[in-house]
């Protein structure tokens, strides 16, 4: 159940909307002492008090001498530690289309799309907010912070359950695009169909690929091998490349967590520059920026439907290219396309 807004919010700072808590437990000794059990560890909340950084439920400043109420609401502003400053992803999103219902971006790869971690300010949610002023925005659905493409924002609050619902319900046409290995005895194109499961550690990023009914599901399709220098060049960047390339256009019907990158690397075709299929590397250092050369050769290429409040057809479309496929000459095929098969 969403929860009600409240009839008052406070303006953005910097382009983060601020967050509120509801006090619960104790009873506590003063409003720090409940904000330091509550959130995140390591805030000097009697500094952020005294700096007017945490207000009421009627936006009124809180003091050190203010009692802690059961069931009061506090509003305060997300931040990260200066221990662990956010590098600046240097890469701008392109504005696709904006109008009263609806804003839509190109998103570069590493930008996360909302803030969470380590991650505020360099998200797509806060950087729009700060260039459009919209503080009710929130997005549509969601795509990898390694993945670049098209993302669609949700302007008005009232229209959230309809657009939800259509990404929930899989009324949305997605198509994406990868560069990954080239394999000879794969006949394209076919339907991926795999079981994906979370693992119940939260810490493990892995999807696991078991047995079982599939709930995942994705049309994949060569769009043509890649040159060989391609492959050369990839290898130079990332060791243990596979020697042949190919670019795939990729069709999910369903929408699990991870699903073209764990789909693709069950079939043997890891998506080039991924980080987390089929090995997990070690994430950046906290403040450290990620290594910008090696991007994620995967695409988020079109967004398309039917509005659920306007009726009118939408579609959208990356500007973008995937840098080892920018570069490609292509090559020829060796063999026409085979009828679509379905895998187990």
């Amino acid at each position: 159940m969403t929860r009600p807004r409240p009839a008052w919010t406070p303006p953005l700072r910097d382009g983060v909307s601020a967050s509120r808590v509801a006090v619960s437990g104790g009873p506590w000794l003063s409003v720090a002492a409940f904000l330091a059990a509550r959130l995140r560890p390591g805030i000097d909340w009697a500094e952020r008090i005294t700096r007017g950084e945490v207000l009421d439920l009627h936006g009124q400043p809180v003091t050190a001498d203010t009692p802690c109420k059961a069931e009061a609401v506090y509003w305060y502003w997300r931040s990260l530690p200066p221990e662990a400053p956010e590098p600046r992803v240097p890469f701008e999103m392109e504005l696709l289309h904006q109008c009263a219902h609806l804003v839509v971006v190109d998103k570069p790869h590493f930008l996360p799309v909302t803030p969470g971690g380590l991650h505020l300010q360099e998200t797509a949610l806060v950087r729009l907010k700060r260039l459009l002023g919209i503080e009710l925005l929130v997005p549509m659905h969601r795509l990898d912070l390694e993945t670049a493409g098209v993302l669609a924002f949700i302007v008005q609050p009232a229209t959230r359950h309809a657009y939800h619902a259509l990404m929930r319900e899989h009324r949305a046409h997605k198509v994406y695009e990868a560069v990954a290995p080239w394999r000879s005895a794969l006949a394209l194109p076919l339907t991926a169909s795999h079981c994906l499961q979370e693992p119940a550690d939260e810490g493990f990023m892995q999807m696991q690929v078991l047995p079982g009914v599939p709930n995942a599901h994705t049309r994949i399709e060569l769009m043509r091998r890649l040159d060989a220098h391609v492959a050369h060049d990839a290898q130079a960047a990332v060791p243990n490349q596979p020697a042949e390339l190919a670019l795939y256009r990729l069709t999910p019907l369903t929408g699990r967590k991870h699903q073209l990158r764990a789909q693709l690397n069950a079939l043997g075709l890891p998506i080039v520059g991924d980080r987390i299929y089929p090995r997990l590397w070690p994430a950046p250092a906290p403040g450290a920026a990620p290594d910008y050369r090696n991007p994620l050769q995967l695409l988020a290429r079109e967004l398309s439907f039917i509005d659920p409040v306007t009726d009118q057809p939408r579609r959208f479309v990356s500007r973008r290219q995937l840098a080892l496929a920018a570069c490609a000459d292509t090559a020829e095929l060796s063999s026409p396309l085979q009828p679509d098969q379905t895998l187990p």
